[in-house]
Order: structure tokens, then C-alpha cells, then sequence
């Protein structure tokens, strides 16, 4: 396994959840890793990425959720606060040796970690 997210779970909205993704470091020192998420019935959306120089949010999460990487740990995060219901879903953590960002063949992708906000 490649990629390993964990951290999801149950909460209440407006709570908070931290995800995380231990990315094996045959492919840690890729371009770009990130984080998708799919809820049921819905597309896939890209939720946030990073580079080792700048960090990109969807408008549906920009000023709650946080993406951080650990290089010493081989690691991933997203911090994601103020949690509402739609933000249910199941979370992936992807990396890409794509320079120009996730979202194309060149993706990696994790088994994922399930989040449910309830109200």
C-alpha cells in the first residue's frame, strides 16, 4: 500500500477532524499530494493541495480546512474545522508526479477514510 489515510470518523457539525496519510517514500518526494473526497451519488471533488511551495483549497472549504505535510515523517494531514454536513464524504490522499497539479493519470490514490458530520 502506497498510501494509508486515516483519522476519519462521526462528528457533530461545527466540530473538528484531522486526517492524515502516511505515503510511502518510494513516492513521498513526488510533485503534488493532496486530498479528494466523493460523497454518495456525487463527482469526486479535489479538496486541497500542496507543493513543497504553495497550497491550493476548493471555495468549499477555503478558511476551514488546512492541508500540511511532514517530509521527515513521510506524512500528510488535513486539519478540518468548522465541519458542516456537507462535508460528508469518503477522503482520499493522492499524490502526482504531475507538476502541474492532481487530477490526471499520473495520480496515486489511497483506499480512503470515511467522515460524517451530523446536524
Amino acid at each position: 500500500v502506497q498510501l494509508q489515510a486515516c483519522g476519519g470518523g462521526l462528528v457533530q457539525a461545527g466540530g473538528s477532524l484531522r486526517l492524515s496519510c502516511v505515503i510511502s517514500a518510494s513516492i513521498f518526494g513526488t510533485h503534488v499530494m493532496g486530498w479528494y473526497r466523493q460523497a454518495p451519488g456525487n463527482q469526486r471533488e479535489l479538496v486541497a493541495q500542496t507543493t513543497q511551495s504553495r497550497t491550493w483549497y476548493a471555495d468549499s472549504v477555503k478558511g476551514r480546512f488546512t492541508i500540511s505535510r511532514d517530509n521527515a515523517k513521510n506524512m500528510m494531514y488535513l486539519q478540518m474545522d468548522s465541519l458542516k454536513p456537507e462535508d460528508t464524504a469518503r477522503y482520499y490522499c493522492v499524490t502526482s508526479s504531475n507538476e502541474y497539479g492532481l487530477g490526471s493519470l499520473a495520480d496515486i490514490w489511497g483506499q480512503g477514510t470515511e467522515v460524517t458530520v451530523f446536524s
